[in-house]
């Protein structure tokens, strides 16, 4: 898949609550993901096993999702981004309202970077 396939894929994937078909189809297994700095955990995540990880542990503390909105991605060369935001109730800190901006690296067909930007 091109760039644009894989961006494709993604959003339709992560709009029908499909994150774990991401991750096991469209990640290389190299993948290095990027967290702000003020994230609460390990900021630069490397290797699909680690990644797989931290996202079942984000989701492990999500008590209920009231909403979620991907936007279309915006595609240039190697690189796609989407903005996504969630409304979500966490076991540790209630329900919040977030916003981000996600940015990924496309090689030979599999996402091999991740970014997030967001404020916390």
């Amino acid at each position: 898949m091109n760039t644009k396939e894989v961006a494709n894929k993604y959003t339709e994937w992560m709009r029908n609550g499909q994150g774990q078909q991401v991750l096991e189809e469209l990640y290389a297994d190299n993948i290095v993901s990027k967290e702000m700095p003020n994230w609460p955990g390990q900021v630069v995540t490397e290797g699909i096993k680690a990644v797989a990880e931290k996202n079942e542990e984000w989701m492990a503390n999500v008590e209920d999702f009231h909403s979620s909105e991907v936007s279309d991605p915006i595609v240039a060369g190697d690189h796609f981004s989407v903005r996504m935001a969630f409304d979500c109730t966490f076991k540790d800190r209630g329900r919040q309202q977030m916003e981000e901006l996600a940015t990924f690296k496309v090689e030979n067909g599999k996402i091999t970077e991740e970014q997030f930007f967001y404020s916390m």
